[in-house]
C-alpha cells in the first residue's frame, strides 16, 4: 500500500474519518488513549514515558512491542533490515551499534553474521532487553558475545570514540520528539568510526509535522537532514529503501565531509 504522505493523523477530521472506516478498531484506540494519558501523567519526561509504554507492551507480547503483529512478520521485518545493510556493504569485521535493538528482531541476524563481540545493542527498555536475552538463547547465539545495555538517553557517553562502522536505528525516531533526535545527532558523530554510517528510519510526511498520542511522530525529510547538518553531519534520503514497501522511510548520516546540499542522494 502506498504511503500517505499528506495526512495529519492527529487532526480531528482524520480521526473521525478513520473511526468511521474502521469501527472495530475504536475500542482499542480508546484503551490506548486512556493508557497513554495515565503514563504521561506518571512520566512527563518522554523517555521515561516511552519506557513505561514498552513495559506495558512487552508484558503482553514482545514481538508486538517492537511493531510486529505476528512471529512471521517479526522474522520478515528483521530479514528486510539485515538484507538491506548486507546489500550496502556490511561485513563480518564491522562493529555495529544498534540503537533501540528491542528483542533483536533484526539484531539476532546481525549477531550471527558479525564476528563475535562486534554487536552492541542499546535500548531504553530493560523489559525488552530481557526478551532480547530470550532471543539470543532461542537462536543459540550465546557464544557470539553480543552486548545488550539499557540506556537512559542517547548521549552514548559511556561508549568509546570512533568505535562503530555501522549504527542502526529502526523504528526509533518514529517514536521520538525532535529533542530526542537532536540529542542523538549531537553525540552520534563521536562514536562513528571514520567512514562510518548511521542509518535510521522515520515516519515521513510531506504535510504538517505532527504526532499521535506522543507515541508516533511524523517528520519532513528536510527537517531531519537540516538538523543533522546543524551538528556537522551529512544526511541523505535513501531512495532504494522506499522500493521495499516498508511503512517508514530511511535516512543515512555520515561525518560531514562533503560540501553542498546535505540532502543529496546517491
Amino acid at each position: 500500500m502506498p504511503k500517505n504522505l499528506t495526512a495529519n493523523r492527529a487532526a480531528l477530521g482524520h480521526r473521525l474519518s478513520y473511526a468511521l472506516r474502521h469501527p472495530g478498531r475504536v475500542p482499542k484506540h480508546l484503551r490506548r488513549t486512556a493508557r497513554d494519558a495515565w503514563l504521561r501523567y506518571r512520566s512527563p519526561d518522554h523517555v521515561a514515558y516511552y519506557r513505561a509504554v514498552m513495559r506495558s507492551d512487552t508484558a503482553r507480547d514482545p514481538d508486538a512491542a517492537v511493531g510486529s503483529r505476528s512471529r512471521e512478520r517479526w522474522l520478515a521485518l528483521g530479514a528486510m533490515q539485515f538484507d538491506y545493510l548486507l546489500s550496502h556493504g556490511l561485513r563480518p569485521e564491522h562493529r555495529m551499534l544498534e540503537i533501540g535493538c528491542g528483542n533483536l528482531r533484526a539484531g539476532w541476524r546481525f549477531i550471527d553474521y558479525l564476528e563475535p563481540g562486534h554487536y552492541y545493542g542499546v535500548d531504553i527498555s530493560p523489559d525488552i532487553l530481557f526478551a532480547a536475552q530470550d532471543t539470543l538463547r532461542a537462536q543459540g547465539l550465546q557464544d557470539r558475545l553480543a552486548t545488550l545495555t539499557p540506556v537512559r538517553d542517547l548521549e552514548l557517553g559511556f561508549l568509546p570514540e570512533g568505535r562503530f562502522d555501522v549504527v542502526h536505528a529502526h523504528s526509533v525516531f518514529s517514536h521520538s520528539p525532535l529533542s530526542v533526535i537532536e540529542e542523538c545527532f549531537a553525540h552520534i558523530g563521536r562514536v562513528l568510526a571514520p567512514g562510518g554510517r548511521f542509518d535510521f528510519t522515520f515516519d515521513r510526511t510531506e504535510g504538517e509535522e505532527h504526532h499521535v498520542l506522543r507515541e508516533d511522530f511524523y517528520y519532513r525529510t528536510e527537517t531531519l537532514t537540516a538538523l543533522a547538518a546543524d551538528h556537522g553531519l551529512t544526511a541523505r534520503f535513501m531512495d532504494d529503501w522506499e522500493t521495499l514497501g516498508h511503512g517508514q522511510s530511511k535516512i543515512r548520516v555520515t561525518h560531514g565531509t562533503r560540501t553542498g546540499d546535505s540532502r543529496g542522494v546517491e
